[in-house]
């Protein structure tokens, strides 16, 4: 057991140096962008499946509260929090629009639209960033793999690659840390 448990953290720490050497870049332009949002007063938009759905609202609640220091809350909303419009929506619409529905009714011009898909083809995923695309909105897609289809409609595709799906979300809640922690310095 012990040698499965290091085998597991080995393997974390290799797909989180190769995350890091891939998307180093990217992660400051995300960086800059959110930050130049939250400076205009608009806000930031994520939603996901599952773990990612989780990954989502522990982000905004990063940004809503504090990360590592006392500052003004910013504008964070995870579109996976309200139960009521999550069933409604896939009661009389279907589950593929619960996430595009709902950038339509909150979203406005200069938010951020954050998608999380670790195999980055969640179908209701990619039809909130084409819906933010339609909008005119600045998007940003955390995945797996090789990225799927949300990698390749996203202005900025942070991409984790590896098909280990525990690995992908590991290497995206570091991410996104690094993200709020960069983010929360301009403030």
């Amino acid at each position: 057991m012990k040698k499965a448990i290091e085998n597991i953290f080995k393997e974390s720490i290799q797909v989180k140096e190769a995350t890091l050497a891939d998307n180093k870049d990217k992660i400051i332009t995300a960086v800059k962008i959110v930050t130049s949002a939250f400076k205009k007063g608009r806000k930031i938009i994520l939603f996901g499946n599952g773990g990612s759905a989780a990954d989502s609202q522990h982000i905004a609640a990063e940004f809503i509260g504090r990360f590592q220091k006392e500052r003004k809350a910013l504008p964070a909303i995870a579109l996976t929090t309200d139960t009521s419009i999550l069933t409604a929506l896939s009661n009389d619409y279907g589950l593929d629009i619960i996430f595009s529905r709902q950038i339509e009714g909150l979203a406005q011009k200069g938010d951020i639209v954050i998608g999380i898909s670790t195999s980055g083809n969640s179908r209701n995923v990619i039809e909130g960033i084409k819906k933010a695309k339609r909008l005119g909105l600045k998007t940003i897609s955390l995945t797996g793999c090789h990225g799927g289809k949300c990698a390749k409609l996203t202005d900025i595709s942070l991409i984790v690659s590896s098909k280990k799906t525990a690995r992908v979300q590991e290497s995206h809640i570091c991410i996104a840390h690094a993200i709020c922690e960069l983010v929360e310095n301009q403030f």
